[in-house]
């Protein structure tokens, strides 16, 4: 029975992966220029399937494909494209389908789509728009980037205060413009004031007499339009909202954002931290080019190579002791070694921390003990063996004793820089997940380099 479960959620799996075998034909068939071939393979695809596959495959493969299919592209595709070949994307495709895509979409998709491209491209889309959709995409296009106002849609359904479920289906009914998927009707007051949410589903299974007011939802949250998109994902998680209204300086409704939105954006932040924790840069992408891959990742290279040659620095203090007793040379990396993965552990943990807002400053400390004593039992424990392998190893009980000691010393710094680092640079005003892993790794290779060496000039010459 087990295995059988097993075989079924295998099968699951693939499910949600491109079919190598389709990439494949699909690959042939714009290899060989057979757009009847082309078309009949990719129209079964979802839209976030046929976008990965334009993600992953070369730019001539991708050029040769948009140029034999191109004009079966729609709006839910060009959403799910990635930024980082979207422009690309976009000026392959003639003006009539680029316009036919767009006009299918939401204004906080449209946005989406056009704020990163050059003002020559977001014009041609903006003019693709009718004058009534062109005015909200530009009126989102006014908030300040990375804020609810952009991210925010201005389809809203909404409602007077004094209707009843009776009235509400009845408008719902017989409304022509209602988006493609809305959860909520946002209860307004004459000024245009949101008082609260109904979900459709108590709407439909209230009495047609009921007023909208005596079912609305007990939470009710409104997001101002210039609140950082960061801290609108985190409420969303945080209070299981499925969306929220968007209110100006004034406190009217000004548009809703809806969990697919604000999901996407947590996902698009823990993407970037993950990437500025290996130091190749927020945006990067299997898409990228060659020189686009160089230019993210050497800086943060370059950087590493001035820590590495600070470590050094320290081994040279320590030239005549190395000299006497080769064995320091065989060890030594093991200990900067250890101590730079139990850095990047805790590290891992405290970034995760700060940006689920999980670590505070009412629990800062009791986190900081914490991970010192986590450090110290397992330095202590790491230290025993290493000590009895090194006694051994080269015979010396003495040098057993000194890498014993130097493991439990740095085991503990790199647990404490691993919180401490990212907590101050945090305080600073700068990104824990940028530069943290860096300092971590200098810490702690410099640390178990001088422990080591020291405990070694000490105890053994």
């Amino acid at each position: 029975m087990a295995e059988a479960l097993a075989e079924e959620h295998d099968r699951e799996e693939e499910d949600y992966r491109l079919d190598g075998e389709v990439v494949e034909a699909i690959l042939d068939a714009a290899e060989q220029e057979d757009a009847a071939r082309l078309s009949e393979l990719l129209e079964p695809l979802h839209a976030a399937d046929i976008a990965d596959l334009l993600e992953q495959i070369s730019g001539s493969e991708r050029r040769k494909i948009l140029r034999l299919w191109g004009r079966e592209i729609d709006g839910e595709i060009l959403t799910e494209i990635d930024e980082g070949i979207r422009e690309e994307v976009l000026e392959s495709l003639p003006p009539e389908v680029l316009a036919e895509a767009v006009r299918e979409l939401d204004s906080d998709d449209v946005v989406d789509l056009i704020e990163d491209l050059e003002e020559p491209q977001q014009e041609a889309i903006l003019d693709a728009l009718d004058d009534t959709d062109r005015a909200a995409v530009e009126k989102s296009l006014a908030y300040p980037e990375y804020s609810a106002g952009r991210l925010m849609q201005r389809e809203v359904v909404t409602a007077p205060e004094h209707w009843t479920v009776g009235e509400t289906i009845d408008f719902l009914r017989s409304a022509e413009w209602l988006p493609d998927q809305f959860y909520h009707v946002i209860l307004v007051d004459p000024a245009y004031h949101p008082l609260g949410n109904v979900t459709l589903g108590r709407i439909l299974s209230a009495p047609r007499a009921s007023k909208l007011l005596d079912i609305c939802e007990e939470e009710f949250r409104t997001i101002s339009a210039y609140q950082e998109e960061g801290d609108v994902a985190y409420a969303f998680n945080q209070y299981h909202l499925i969306s929220a209204p968007v209110v100006d300086e004034d406190d009217r409704l000004v548009g809703v954002i809806t969990i697919d939105d604000a999901m996407s954006v947590l996902d698009e932040e823990h993407e970037e931290d993950i990437l500025r924790l290996a130091g190749v840069g927020e945006e990067s992408a299997i898409s990228d080019t060659v020189m686009e891959t160089v230019r993210q990742r050497l800086p943060w290279l370059f950087v590493n190579l001035l820590t590495a040659i600070l470590a050094s620095g320290v081994i040279s203090l320590f030239e005549g002791t190395i000299q006497q007793l080769v064995a320091l040379a065989v060890l030594m990396p093991i200990v900067a070694s250890m101590g730079g993965n139990a850095g990047t552990q805790t590290l891992t943990v405290a970034v995760r921390a700060l940006a689920t807002r999980d670590l505070t400053e009412s629990n800062v400390w009791r986190v900081v003990r914490r991970e010192a004593v986590v450090g110290l039992l397992n330095g202590l424990a790491f230290a025993i063996v290493m000590g009895i392998v090194a006694a051994f190893w080269f015979s010396g009980a003495q040098l057993g004793i000194v890498i014993a000691l130097a493991m439990v010393i740095n085991l503990v710094v790199a647990a404490l820089s691993g919180i401490l680092i990212p907590l101050a640079l945090e305080k600073l005003g700068a990104d824990p997940a940028l530069a943290s892993g860096t300092f971590v790794t200098t810490m702690t290779d410099v640390v178990g380099f001088f422990a080591f060496l020291g405990l070694a000039s000490i105890l053994l010459l």
